[in-house]
């Protein structure tokens, strides 16, 4: 449910207004804090372990999650292991990138990596197996292909 605090200011560009893609790539689009919001899912929690995760200067990655607690996707808390530090933590919006971050890393794994190449492998914990590879579906479960689909913008 969106709250006053996830509402982005609107593009300036008209045909973008009602363009959900454009409103989110304004709020998670760039590379810094989508890998931000991986890491966030991976369980890092602390400004420093962000830091020495991605490598990214201090300024950029405040000013990333200064912008991801603003957009309502991460919140700040009282650490929990009772020390005076903060956590970022993905808040329920945030988690419902999941399906968005698990998209982008199959992807990556079919379309970026050599054959043989190495690279981590995403797993249900319960099985032990690779996640199926994500695909939209109807409402009752059969896929869609992009040419079964299009936009409809209001008038």
């Amino acid at each position: 449910m969106p709250t006053s605090k996830s509402v982005a200011t609107p593009a300036p560009n008209p045909s973008l207004d009602t363009c959900p893609v454009a409103r989110t790539v304004d709020v998670i689009g760039d590379r810094w804090s989508l890998l931000i919001v991986r890491d966030a899912f991976d369980g890092v929690r602390r400004f420093g372990d962000f830091l020495r995760s991605l490598g990214v200067a201090r300024s950029m990655l405040a000013t990333r999650l200064r912008a991801l607690v603003d957009a309502g996707i991460l919140a700040v808390q009282p650490a929990s292991d009772g020390t005076s530090y903060q956590e970022y933590v993905l808040t329920p919006q945030g988690r419902e990138l999941f399906t968005l971050i698990v998209a982008l890393r199959q992807w990556g794994e079919k379309h970026r990596f050599g054959r043989r190449e190495p690279h981590s492998t995403l797993v249900d914990t319960r099985t032990g197996e690779p996640l199926a590879d994500l695909w939209p579906t109807t409402a009752d479960g059969q896929p869609v292909a992009p040419e079964d689909t299009q936009v409809i913008r209001p008038t």
